[in-house]
């Protein structure tokens, strides 16, 4: 029998093709499908059947990726759905741009205060990685970041400088109430949302019976958000989770400022594990992907 061979161009281009059908396969982002505010309060709300979600803590900190930048949250949605807490601050022009600290030395390659420089000014600086390394890549606008989370995931405003007003005016503007939640400290801050638009979602400050109890006095609508209970498994945790949950609230715990600071990935592991059975319905952290993989089942 005569063998036939294939030519030798030909395999060659077969396998490139092969090779670039697998890269797009891991390019594929993993989105959150939701369209609207209704949508938003029901993904948020408790169950008891939903599997843990993942929050990552200004993106998430992994090298060659900066915090707070939308190449680390495409990143990060490579690897896992998840959504994303952030940090608007304002710079001198009023722009509001994502930037965790007040200052640009630790983050970026610029020196001194945030809001000494106009946004103009900014652009010359380039975002560093969480161990110092330069990258391409530039500081982002909220807006810029809430057009690119359309359609793909839902950010988390935390409140550092900008006024509350014109946070809300920005998410009017973009008609963004379907994927962009807000971090309130108190029950008076999420009223004054609420007043602005009423089908808001939160991340709320619910540490303890005495701040559960501020909410619940304020008449705040409990199903429209998630409560940051701590950064720690606790014994106290558990009757905030029975008060909550019942609420239809799923209940937040944050490693990023406690157990992400373990030295090992398997010391981490075992710390987002145990957040799990603990009875935290979301788990927050600088290592979302490591996060999520700790507790896929």
């Amino acid at each position: 029998m005569k063998r036939k061979f294939l030519n030798p161009f030909i395999l060659t281009i077969a396998l490139s093709a092969g090779s670039c059908i697998t890269s797009h396969a891991q390019d594929k982002l993993n989105i959150l499908k939701i369209k609207t505010a209704k949508d938003l309060h029901a993904h948020f709300r408790f169950t008891g059947n939903s599997p843990i979600l993942i929050a990552g803590h200004r993106g998430g900190m992994v090298k060659g990726f900066p915090e707070n930048s939308i190449a680390t949250f495409e990143n990060t949605l490579k690897h896992t759905p998840a959504f994303f807490e952030i940090d608007p601050r304002l710079t001198k022009d009023s722009v509001m741009v994502l930037m965790h600290d007040a200052t640009l030395d630790r983050t970026t390659t610029g020196k001194g205060k945030l809001s000494d420089y106009t946004y103009e000014e900014l652009k010359q600086f380039r975002l560093k990685d969480a161990e110092g390394n330069i990258t391409d890549f530039p500081i982002p606008t909220l807006s810029e970041v809430i057009e690119w989370a359309r359609g793909k995931t839902v950010l988390n405003l935390d409140h550092k400088d900008v006024p509350l007003s014109m946070t809300a005016a920005l998410i009017k503007k973009h008609k963004a109430d379907a994927f962009v939640m807000l971090t309130v400290h108190s029950a008076a801050e999420m009223q004054y949302y609420l007043t602005q638009n009423k089908n808001h979602t939160f991340s709320a400050f619910i540490r303890n019976r005495k701040e559960y109890e501020d909410y619940e006095k304020a008449g705040i609508p409990f199903t429209q958000m998630i409560a940051y209970i701590g950064p720690h498994v606790k014994p106290e945790n558990k009757e905030l989770y029975a008060l909550l949950n019942k609420k239809g609230t799923m209940c937040m715990i944050s490693a990023a400022s406690s157990y992400d600071k373990l030295k090992t990935a398997e010391e981490r592991k075992a710390a987002y594990l145990a957040i799990a059975k603990d009875g935290a319905s979301i788990l927050e952290s600088d290592y979302p992907i490591e996060a999520a993989e700790a507790v896929k089942e």
